[in-house]
């Protein structure tokens, strides 16, 4: 079994354009998956909270989540890690 690890997404390019999603802080609302928890490609991980918008964040990925790297009110970088999977 390979493990895998989900990060966070690039942010939008509109982000720096507009701005008016990212204004103000970007942190996570609430985490949406435990461990132990089996995942199909593109269930929602968590939910980020932007300022203006909240968005799902979904896993690139299917297998069972063994690991989780963030809590609700973290807020997190473009690219760090997010949970990690057990993958078939």
């Amino acid at each position: 079994m390979a493990h895998r690890t989900v990060h966070m997404p690039k942010y939008p390019e509109c982000w720096q354009s507009c701005g008016s999603c990212a204004s103000g802080d970007v942190f996570i609302l609430e985490v949406l998956v435990a461990p132990g928890e089996q995942l199909r490609h593109d269930d929602n991980i968590l939910t980020l909270e932007t300022g203006k918008v909240a968005l799902d964040i979904p896993t690139p990925y299917a297998g069972r989540v063994v690991e989780i790297h963030v809590s609700a009110g973290d807020h997190v970088a473009e690219g760090a890690p997010l949970v990690t999977l057990e993958c078939d």
